[in-house]
């Protein structure tokens, strides 16, 4: 099964770590990241840009609108994601609570979708 893993931090927190200190959760991703390949599960990941250069679209009846930033204000922003291949949910949680962002914001798992 193949899973997205969606990590959410408080940009605000993030900005004011020292550079050792970012430096150092920026490590401990490249750690799982290597840990992850070696077992086979990882599918990929990317870190995003900060939410301030998001660009959101509706389309309401049948007018279409785009705006700056997320949808949703929040106190915890969307800053990168994994796709993690797991044999069921147990498995791509015990490597989800591997990522530095569960001590600092919050990780989601959702199942992605098969359309085969």
């Amino acid at each position: 099964m193949k899973f997205m893993v969606l990590l959410y931090e408080n940009e605000e927190n993030w900005n004011k770590l020292s550079e050792t200190e970012q430096q150092e959760i920026f490590s401990a991703h490249m750690a799982f990241t290597e840990a992850a390949k070696a077992a086979g599960v990882l599918g990929g990941g990317e870190p995003l840009e900060p939410h301030t250069t998001a660009t959101t679209l509706r389309r309401r009846n049948g007018r279409l609108t785009q705006t700056d930033g997320p949808f949703a204000e929040t106190k915890e922003q969307l800053g990168g994601f994994y796709i993690l291949e797991c044999k069921d949910l147990d498995e791509a949680t015990e490597w989800a609570a591997k990522i530095p962002e569960v001590d600092r914001g919050s990780v989601e798992i959702r199942p992605i979708m098969s359309m085969g």
